[in-house]
């Protein structure tokens, strides 16, 4: 303190400082790159682990069997869809009502700024579907969303197919203590907005629709789904949102937990993780990894539906069906077996996600870096600004009033 307090002594630090800024900044900076280059590595990463006692254990026994029931929903879903030339909404209402669900649809509107970059359009009109499944043993205080993007062609047809045979399955149980929210919304993010906006009763991005006539309760947490083949190989999750944010790592946690389970290969940023951690590839590919994961969170576009759903303080993942060469194929009895799973322990919280980290980076699905451990590369990166920007109108500043008091003098 008395360095700071005096103010010859202070003076004297900050012509050091001016004098040596450049091997300063310099230092700075390869020791801010070179902390972050080492996060990668095993000393710098911690294992995931599960902090919420709720969701603690994965000894649930899943009973989903309907994955024919699946891909019969998913081809009748495609021949409606390729024969209104969009979504089928009276389809969806018809088959969601006798499920046994109660069932809305949302129209909406959007002017865009700019032109689509497909269709070369300003106005974009769409309707949003959603069935709700009130839960038996609780009043609708809390809900969780299943939603699937319905977009234009084949795409995401077998991921509306199993959202209806879980919300079949799911309608026969007599445990859940939330209701869930089964949503298909039409042009991806545009649609997702237009009915969170209206679900809570709020209008950020001047999206015009009409209302919500049916609501559950507060929602908990939600996982988008999409699936494009009638087999896959891995799952992938996506879990950068809307200006980097991220949820709450015991959802990731949870997902992993169940692919483990079940037998399924899960990625992250399209990457399988290794075992061996104390190689050089190993090490290059955590590496890769945990760039790809920094690249897409400074992008500031959510990677998937549920990043609109982080900035409402719900939790939410996008899982991505991968169908690629590899040997090991799953149907989607397993798929559905992983989601209803990881619905039954959403199901068991008693609050919110909030005991685990919500700023961390992923070298893999196993491991994680804290907000602790990477702070220090940001912390050194960030001081060669500090360096460059505070020394010199400090000292200029005294000078100053050096040569006015000789003046006076």
């Amino acid at each position: 303190m008395g360095l700071l307090s005096d103010p010859y002594r202070r003076r004297a630090l900050s012509r050091l400082i001016l004098r040596l800024n450049t091997p300063l900044c310099i230092l700075s900076y390869l020791a801010g790159l070179g902390w972050f280059l080492g996060l990668a590595s095993p000393p710098f990463t911690l294992r995931s682990y599960m902090s919420e006692n709720a969701m603690g254990s994965t000894m649930v026994e899943e009973q989903f069997v309907f994955g024919e029931r699946a891909l019969s929903y998913a081809r009748e879903f495609a021949g409606h869809k390729k024969k209104v030339g969009g979504i089928p909404v009276a389809w969806l209402e018809k088959t969601m009502w006798n499920l046994g669900l109660e069932v809305y649809k949302q129209p909406f509107s959007r002017t865009l700024p700019f032109p689509d970059e497909t269709r070369e359009r300003y106005m974009v009109k769409g309707t949003n579907v959603y069935g709700i499944l009130r839960a038996p043993r609780a009043a609708s205080t809390e809900s969780l969303v299943l939603s699937v993007p319905c977009s234009m062609g084949q795409h995401n047809n077998q991921a509306v197919g199993l959202m209806l045979a879980l919300a079949s399955y799911f309608r026969g149980q007599i445990y859940w203590a939330k209701d869930i929210i089964f949503l298909v919304n039409e042009h991806d993010l545009i649609g997702m907005e237009a009915w969170l906006e209206a679900y809570h009763d709020v209008n950020v991005t001047e999206v015009l629709s009409s209302g919500m006539l049916g609501r559950a309760g507060a929602i908990q947490a939600a996982v988008s789904l999409e699936l494009s083949s009638d087999v896959i190989t891995s799952f992938d999750v996506a879990v950068e949102g809307l200006n980097g944010q991220l949820p709450n790592l015991d959802l990731v946690n949870l997902f992993y937990a169940f692919c483990q389970k079940n037998g399924l290969l899960c990625t992250i940023q399209g990457k399988l993780q290794r075992t061996d951690w104390d190689t050089l590839p190993a090490y290059v590919h955590s590496l890769q990894t945990l760039l790809l994961m920094v690249l897409k969170q400074g992008s500031g576009r959510p990677q998937g539906d549920h990043g609109l759903f982080l900035r409402y303080h719900i939790e939410a993942i996008t899982v991505r069906g991968i169908n690629s060469f590899r040997q090991y194929k799953y149907d989607m009895g397993t798929v559905g077996k992983t989601l209803e799973g990881m619905f039954r322990k959403l199901n068991n919280l008693l609050e919110r996600l909030h005991q685990s980290y919500f700023f961390y980076l992923l070298p893999s699905l196993a491991r994680f870096v804290s907000i602790g451990v990477y702070m220090p590369a940001v912390g050194g990166l960030v001081l060669v600004l500090v360096l460059k920007i505070s020394p010199v109108p400090q000292l200029q500043g005294e000078w100053e009033s050096s040569g006015l008091q000789q003046g006076q003098a």
